[in-house]
Formats: C-alpha cells, sequence, structure tokens
C-alpha cells in the first residue's frame, strides 16, 4: 500500500481532510511506538508504507499507559479534544491493518490490554469465517478500489484459486469463508474435477483478468488486494496448507503486503 492510499483510508474513516489525516498518522504511531515493545513493531514496520516506517522508532522510553492515557496523550498532541483524537487514532489503526498482514498486526495488538478495544475497532477480523461486508472492505482498502469491483475480483481470483489448488484443498478452504464467497471456488474446483492445474503466475494473473474483463496489471493489483484478504480471513494453518499448494513467486507477487 502506499503512501496516499493510506492516508486516503485515514481520511475517510477520521472525516478529516489530508493534513488533518498526516497528523493524526504522525502523532498516533509515535505514541503507539512509546506504548509496545520494539519487537512486535519490525514487522509492522517493515510491510508499512514509506510515510508510516519511521514513526515505528521509538524516541521515548517506553510508557505503559492504559487507553484513557494513549487517547490523551494523542488528544494533547493534536490539540483536539478526546473524541475527536479517539475517532482519529482508530482511523489511523484501521488504515494500518489494511497495509500490513493480520498476524503482524495482532502481535502489536497482543501488547495492549482489553481496555484498547474501543481504538482497534475495526482493524482486527470480527470472525472466522470473515462476513462477507467486511471481506469486502478490506479488498477494497487494500486494491483502491469500489466495492463491486471488490466483489469482481474476489470472484475471479476465488475461481482462479479454486482450479490452481487441489479439491480437497478448496473443500479446507470452504470451510473457512463465509457462504457467499463460496460458489467461485466450487466453480474452479470443478472446473479442474479437483486437480490442481499448473500454471505460472502470468497464467493465473491472466485467467483472472479475462474473468473480470480488465487489464493483466489492473487484475495483478486486484488479485494481491484479494490474496492478501483471504491470507488474513481464513485461520493461520489454512493459509500454510494454501501456500504449500502454489508456487514462490505467487507468493512474493500476490501475498506480500
Amino acid at each position: 500500500m502506499d503512501d496516499d492510499r493510506f492516508l486516503s483510508i485515514v481520511e475517510r474513516e477520521a472525516g478529516v481532510d489530508r493534513e488533518a489525516a498526516v497528523d493524526a498518522v504522525r502523532v498516533t504511531l509515535t505514541t503507539l511506538a512509546q506504548r509496545v515493545k520494539p519487537g512486535p513493531l519490525r514487522e509492522v514496520q517493515r510491510q508499512a508504507p514509506e510515510l508510516v516506517r519511521p514513526l515505528l522508532s521509538p524516541k521515548q522510553p517506553r510508557e505503559l499507559y492504559d487507553a484513557a492515557g494513549f487517547v490523551a496523550r494523542v488528544a494533547e498532541r493534536l490539540g483536539v479534544d478526546e473524541e475527536s483524537a479517539r475517532r482519529r487514532a482508530r482511523a489511523v489503526f484501521v488504515a494500518l491493518s489494511r497495509a500490513v498482514s493480520l498476524e503482524a498486526w495482532q502481535d502489536v495488538v497482543r501488547e495492549l490490554p482489553m481496555d484498547y478495544a474501543p481504538l482497534l475497532a475495526g482493524s482486527l477480523r470480527s470472525r472466522v469465517p470473515m462476513p462477507l461486508a467486511e471481506f469486502l472492505d478490506w479488498v477494497t482498502d487494500r486494491g483502491g478500489i469500489d466495492r463491486e469491483t471488490a466483489r469482481r475480483a474476489s470472484e475471479a481470483v476465488l475461481e482462479t484459486l479454486g482450479e490452481r489448488i487441489t479439491g480437497g484443498e478448496v473443500d479446507d478452504v470452504l470451510k473457512e469463508l463465509t457462504p457467499e464467497l463460496r460458489p467461485p471456488l466450487e466453480r474452479g474446483r470443478e472446473r479442474s474435477r479437483g486437480r490442481a492445474q499448473k500454471m505460472s503466475l502470468e497464467e493465473f494473473v491472466g485467467r483472472i483478468a479475462e474473468r473480470e474483463g480488465v487489464p493483466v496489471e489492473e487484475a495483478r493489483a486486484h488479485a494481491r488486494a484479494v490474496m492478501n484478504t483471504i491470507r488474513d480471513a481464513v485461520v493461520a494453518k489454512e493459509w500454510r496448507d494454501i501456500s504449500a499448494q502454489l508456487p514462490n513467486s505467487y507468493l512474493e507477487e500476490l501475498a506480500e503486503p
């Protein structure tokens, strides 16, 4: 995710302009870097947009403040009331969760006590299976696309994935996805008769482009948004099983934030 898309999510979630979004990102993330251990931040820092990375290196000793203390610091540093600070901090966390893997973000969240839950709303998977609206929200944000495009892209990627992996693995993935997302996978499995079809990365993306009716490079970007969301929608073991059936080129190109 680039800086512009990241800031656009903050603007939308917080209801602020670009300048205020930049300030919210700066203050929220430098405050977060003071609150959690450096270790969990390193992977988030590696995956995050360029704007974000330097903000996640703590400049002061760690402070173990609760959620109210976090909001108070953000409010003071931004010069806004606490309700505005709360809304802006939550917006930054939503954007960060879309920019990095759920696993990396959860490692940071584990450093925070339960009273941070309202600040983290929308930044974590609500449950398995991930509801359709939530799945499409993540694809929309990660791809920088509208909801209808996100749905078409999701169906195209899932159908092609259903061709690429074994029928048994498709059965396992079906258990992890909301019912509305299962038909494309099933179509792919039926087309391949349950036998994983070997295809290069370019062939994989080409089939997605054909099904979506978009140029290949656009399909590649959409596939990246959908594959990253599949990774975060299923349990970790299931993603490992999917990954084991895909060439490294797929994972490097399509499943890295």
